[in-house]
C-alpha cells in the first residue's frame, strides 16, 4: 500500500475557555447542527468526519475538550498524537482572547510535540453573528450608564491578527457556528494543517487509550454570550 492510500486518521484539538463555541463549532461542521442551549463540556468528547483533501480521503478525529480549569489536567492524556490544535475565542469576550496565549502555551507542554515552533495552530473567533444588541446584554448597566458601550468587549481583527503573526503566522477565521458563516473554511485549513504535519511524521497516528467522562446532561452554565 502506498503511502498516499494509506487511511489517514487526523487528530485536532479544539481548545478555549469554557462557553466560547468550542462544541457548536464542532457540531455545526460535522453535523451542520447548532444548539442554542449552551451546556459544558464533561472532560472531553470527540466526533469524526471523513473529508477529501485533494482528491484524498482522510478521517478527521475532532477533540472538543472542557475549558473549566478542573479538567485541565487531563490535557496530557487529550493531547498527545495531536497533529493541530484549534484555539477559540468569543469576538465579544476579550478575557476569551487573553487566555489563547496559555492554552497554547500548555499545549505544547503536554503535546510535546517534536519541533514546538512549527506545530500547527489555527486560530479562531467565534460569535461574529451577535449583534450590537445581544453584546449590550452582556455589559452591565452600571458600565453603560458611564458610557462603556459594547464595542469595547470586541476584539478587533486587527488584535487578533497581531497575534497570530507574532507566533509564526497562524491562520486566523472569524466565524459564527449559529449561522454557520467561514466554519467551513476554517476547517478545511484546518484539515490541510494537520494533514501535512502527520505526512512530516511528527507523530504516530498509534493514539494511547484514553477515558471519555462525558455527560450530555450537565446543567446549563448560565449566559452563554
Amino acid at each position: 500500500m502506498t503511502t498516499r492510500n494509506k487511511k489517514v486518521l487526523l487528530k485536532v484539538i479544539i481548545l478555549g475557555d469554557s462557553g466560547v463555541g468550542k462544541t457548536s463549532l464542532m457540531n455545526q461542521y460535522v453535523n451542520k447542527k447548532f444548539s442554542a442551549s449552551y451546556k459544558a463540556t464533561i472532560g472531553a468528547d470527540f466526533l469524526t468526519k471523513e473529508v477529501l483533501i485533494d482528491d484524498r480521503l482522510v478521517t478527521m478525529q475532532l477533540w472538543d475538550t472542557a475549558g473549566q480549569e478542573r479538567f485541565q489536567s487531563l490535557g496530557v492524556a487529550f493531547y498527545r498524537g495531536a497533529d493541530c490544535c484549534v484555539l477559540v475565542y468569543d469576538v465579544n469576550n476579550s478575557k476569551s482572547f487573553d487566555t489563547l496565549d496559555s492554552w497554547r502555551d500548555e499545549f505544547l507542554v503536554q503535546a510535546s510535540p517534536m519541533d514546538p515552533e512549527s506545530f500547527p495552530f489555527v486560530v479562531i473567533g467565534n460569535k461574529i453573528d451577535m449583534g450590537e444588541e445581544k453584546r449590550v446584554v452582556c455589559v452591565s448597566v452600571i458600565m453603560l450608564l458611564k458610557g462603556v458601550i459594547a464595542d469595547r468587549l470586541k476584539i478587533s481583527a486587527k488584535r487578533a491578527s497581531t497575534f497570530c503573526q507574532s507566533k509564526g503566522g497562524i491562520p486566523y477565521f472569524e466565524t459564527s457556528a449559529k449561522e454557520a458563516l467561514n466554519v467551513e473554511d476554517a476547517f478545511e485549513v484546518i484539515a490541510r494543517q494537520a494533514l501535512a504535519q502527520e505526512e512530516a511524521g511528527d507523530f504516530s497516528n498509534d493514539f494511547p487509550d484514553t477515558t471519555i467522562d462525558v455527560n450530555r446532561d450537565y446543567p446549563d452554565q448560565g449566559c452563554s454570550c
